[in-house]
């Protein structure tokens, strides 16, 4: 796609860039048609006003009502913008001459806002519905997961772990990449990295290969975030910033409802999984897993019919492709409104000085294409570190600071609790079930058929003698001190079942999953014989699949909605702090709330009330991260966040995870005093309302 922008560069004049003063370069470019020969000028005036009244066309519909037209508008913003600017500059003994910053945004208000950015906007925004969806995965497939490939608790608790270290890696790598080779290159491998191993581990059977797939899933999509929020900032003029990219952020609520819908839909219908076999079986969770890579790959395809950051090409350097750029989103939003004969009228860009010239030495370089290689990778891995250390620069240590905090204290809380809704459901309903056991005690059966499953049971001191257990399904069963003699066992079925210190004489097991190694503890076994046993793991999806936690999922991230849109329509009016400070301190007094929480039905409505006031909290520092650092280091700083987002919500996940059928009032505790730091620290950041891009 670079080549294709190239291409048309080439095809336009010739015309040799002159160079600017101040360090900046200036680049004109000819007019997009050649000369008329014989009277040109004056043909080409007549073409273009044929058809026109000049007095009907000077006369705005609204100048009858003393309407100012647009165009003032903008134009009187940009004077009064400009005025600002100069007396800074004189007030800092700078030179004044219009820098990139200030030329940009003019520019972005040339092009207008239409039809490009909203295209952009479906495409980043599934993109982003990509991140949102990945989140979900490992949550709604490792109850299954753990029974297919018999994973232990911490095996278990290993694979959650790693996801979220792989995304916190991914973050960091991909954002510092992305302000070195670009915002769209850098969210294509992103994205093609994680479909790759999103459907690699659909079909990886063992729980090595699984948690690899998933690890380097994770390292792709990581990156999207902070990839996403530049790309389109950097698209977007100065009065549609805040707006537009808060709308952006619903994609990622998108990306909870389609997980959450799916999973309900997929994951328990047994019948719809594939079996090759007894060893390679793919099972409706892998089927999920298929599925959830369906908006990864939609947005990597419409990615390819998008351009690259024009603000990304300026500041490296790359001019004729960013005004190539600008000119094609400046002709496709002006025609889609109608107006087709708009001009793109700009001449000059003031850019900044750049290492360009470093890597044309590079790329000169006589030695092997190894060395050429090395040295260039080198210098890159160099330059990202030094953009990563400058976000301690005098000039931006403070903020940084505070976004990090901040970023740190909404993502304990946001993740920490976001654990503790669906594992406090989960264990009410353990306790709910577990009040209802049934206790015998003594009981003495002989010659029986047992041909009903048993359920939720306890048996002390039984003695079953000549009974045969066939076709049945044992769940949540145990035998204590019991004796089981010349009994028959056959295609016997059984979840959380265990025999304890029982005797067993003369008994045969025949194709159970009731075998020696794993069921029975501390038992003696005398003549007791196990024929075609079913070992290792076995499914249960009416036990391991309840659609509660789905339905958990799909309502919280629901409740997201009205906070989202009104975020999106006062981000520009309050401004990002009072959305901040505002929704982190609103949400930590929900939490306390979450005392009164003591029925299932309490959990899932303080939770969704909790998501609807915390997700403005999140759109503010999404558009606050992309504001406040310069152009050069935005997605850097972005990633950096991001990553400490990730490293916060792991924290959270394994603290808030402890106290589970513990106590409510530390994880509650820990929640406010984070929220409520937060959100007074985030009183102190600058505001960016009507900040231009730097």
């Amino acid at each position: 796609m670079d080549d294709h922008w190239q291409n048309n560069v080439n095809q336009q004049g010739t015309e040799i860039p002159t160079y600017g003063e101040g360090g900046g370069q200036e680049y004109p470019y000819q007019a997009d048609f050649p000369q008329q020969e014989g009277g040109g000028d004056e043909d080409a005036r007549s073409d273009a006003t044929e058809g026109h009244d000049e007095d009907a066309e000077a006369m705005y519909e609204g100048e009858y009502q003393g309407i100012p037209h647009p165009d003032e508008i903008k134009a009187a913003q940009r004077a009064a913008r400009a005025e600002a600017r100069k007396k800074a500059r004189l007030a800092a003994a700078m030179p004044d001459e219009e820098d990139l910053a200030e030329q940009y945004e003019n520019i972005m208000e040339d092009c207008g806002h239409g039809r490009f950015q909203w295209t952009l906007f479906i495409v980043l925004g599934i993109a982003l519905m990509a991140d949102g969806v990945d989140g979900f995965v490992v949550g709604f497939v490792l109850p299954s997961a753990e029974k297919d490939m018999c994973l232990s608790n911490a095996n278990k608790g290993m694979l959650g772990l790693l996801v979220y270290v792989s995304m916190m890696v991914g973050a960091f790598v991909w954002g510092s990449l992305a302000d070195k080779m670009g915002r769209r290159k850098c969210l294509i491998y992103c994205l093609a990295i994680d479909c790759v191993f999103s459907f690699l581990s659909c079909f990886a059977q063992g729980y090595g290969f699984f948690i690899f797939f998933r690890f380097c899933s994770g390292f792709g999509i990581g990156g999207t975030i902070p990839i996403v929020y530049t790309y389109f900032a950097e698209f977007l003029q100065m009065d549609k910033r805040g707006e537009h990219l808060s709308w952006l952020c619903m994609f990622w609520m998108f990306g909870g409802l389609y997980a959450s819908f799916t999973a309900w839909g997929i994951i328990p219908h047994y019948g719809w999984g594939i079996s090759l076999g007894t060893q390679y079986q793919i099972h409706t969770w892998r089927v999920f897993i298929l599925v959830c890579m369906f908006p990864a790959i939609i947005a990597l395809v419409g990615l390819v019919f998008m351009p690259e950051s024009p603000r990304f090409f300026l500041e490296n350097g790359r001019h004729d492709e960013a005004w190539m750029i600008l000119r094609h989103v400046h002709d496709t939003n002006w025609k889609a409104k109608g107006e087709p004969e708009r001009v793109f009228t700009v001449s000059n860009i003031t850019t900044p000085k750049t290492q360009e010239d470093e890597f044309i030495e590079i790329q000169s370089d006589t030695g092997t294409s190894f060395q050429r290689w090395t040295v260039r990778h080198t210098n890159l891995l160099k330059q990202v570190m030094q953009n990563v250390i400058s976000l301690a620069a005098p000039d931006l240590r403070l903020q940084s600071l505070f976004l990090a905090i901040v970023w740190f204290t909404m993502a304990f809380s946001y993740h920490g609790l976001s654990v503790w809704f669906p594992d406090m459901i989960k264990y009410m309903q353990y306790e709910e079930y577990e009040s209802k056991v049934k206790l015998f005690h003594r009981e003495r059966v002989e010659r029986f058929h047992f041909n009903f499953s048993l359920v939720n049971q306890i048996h002390k001191e039984g003695e079953y003698v000549h009974d045969k257990f066939m076709n049945i399904e044992i769940k949540s069963v145990k035998f204590e001190d019991s004796l089981f003699e010349n009994c028959y066992f056959e295609d016997v079925r059984s979840t959380n079942t265990y025999f304890e210190n029982c005797t067993i004489k003369n008994t045969v097991f025949y194709n159970t999953d009731l075998w020696e190694d794993s069921k029975f503890i501390d038992c003696r076994m005398e003549n007791a014989t196990f024929l075609h046993p079913k070992k290792g793991c076995h499914l249960n999806f009416q036990e391991e699949n309840d659609i509660v936690i789905y339905m958990v999922s799909f309502l919280g991230s629901l409740a997201t909605l009205p906070g989202n849109i009104l975020s999106a329509l006062f981000m520009d009016k309050i401004g990002r702090i009072k959305i901040i400070g505002g929704s982190m301190l609103v949400s930590a007094v929900c939490t306390f709330l979450l005392l009164l929480s003591f029925s299932q039905g309490a959990v899932i409505l303080f939770q969704c009330l909790f998501y609807a006031t915390s997700v403005a909290a999140w759109n503010g520092l999404e558009v606050i991260t992309v504001e406040i650092y310069p152009s050069a280091k935005r997605c850097t700083a972005f990633g950096v966040l991001n990553g400490t987002c990730k490293l916060a919500a792991i924290i959270g996940s394994v603290i808030f995870a402890k106290f589970i059928g513990v106590t409510k009032i530390i994880p509650i505790f820990l929640a406010f005093a984070a929220l409520a730091c937060g959100g007074l620290l985030a009183t102190k950041l600058p505001d960016t309302r009507e900040k231009i891009l730097e």
